[in-house]
């Protein structure tokens, strides 16, 4: 070693991920093609792999369903699902797969519910909801209404980003009276997003009001910055969270 070497940084050694303590990923767009998740079945295949390698041993797969962008519906999943199981067993990928969705709360979602249309749901009747990130929906505790009075519970996906919760505190205390259920992406605590995000996202678990952690793999890159995790601050603390994950 010269001496020039002696002030060289070294690389930092990171953790291998490990997700075991997880067993279930419940968010998560690996049906390809029909959503903005994996593009192709090979790249569900890879995605699926690298999940498994991380100690998971389920995943429940949530393809956006969106009136005005991903018109998806129970038999468009349900059949690209069984495309995935037949793929992945051809694979020897030795992993659990199911499918539900993450429904969009909006009008057109509303009327389904009052409808009463077949809606797709898993674990003890629970439902993936989200909505955009910027501007609160104004039927958002109505839409939350009806879904609990039609049997449903509401999780809403990754409420860490939606920046109209971030500056609402009274609206985030609205939302834990009415013990609707928060799922927070494992992203966000690697700062993936935004600092803001990964704040509030490490502000939910300090509270304990995270119940679901999920990864929203929709590429590789989700992954490679998902590696990262063990690296955050609060890494130790959410493998001990009491979580409803492994329930499922």
């Amino acid at each position: 070693m010269g001496f020039l070497d002696l002030f060289k940084k070294k690389p930092e050694e990171i953790e291998e991920l490990d997700l075991s303590w997880l067993e279930v990923d419940m968010h998560s767009h690996l049906i390809p093609g029909i959503d903005d998740g994996s593009k192709n079945m090979e790249e569900s295949i890879q995605l699926i792999k690298r999940l498994s390698g991380y100690g998971l041993r389920k995943i429940i797969t949530t393809p956006h369903i969106m009136a005005e962008y991903y018109r998806n519906t129970p038999e468009i999943i349900n059949m690209g699902l069984e495309d995935l199981r037949r793929a992945i067993k051809n694979e020897g990928i030795s992993i659990e797969i199911e499918a539900a969705a993450e429904y969009y709360m909006d009008e057109i979602f509303l009327e389904k519910i009052k409808d009463g249309e077949e809606i797709l749901t898993f674990g003890d009747n629970y439902i993936l909801v989200e909505t955009g990130f910027i501007n609160k929906p104004q039927m958002l505790l109505e839409i939350i209404f009806q879904l609990e009075m039609a049997g449903l519970k509401p999780i809403l996906a990754h409420p860490e980003r939606y920046q109209y919760l971030i500056a609402d505190k009274g609206l985030l205390q609205d939302l834990t009276d009415r013990k609707i259920i928060f799922q927070v992406n494992l992203l966000s605590l690697t700062g993936f997003y935004s600092k803001p995000v990964k704040d509030f996202g490490e502000m939910l678990v300090e509270t304990g009001l995270v119940r679901f952690f999920g990864t929203d793999c929709h590429n590789p890159r989700y992954l490679d910055m998902m590696e990262t995790l063990p690296k955050s601050k609060l890494y130790s603390k959410i493998k001990q969270l009491q979580l409803l994950n492994s329930s499922l």
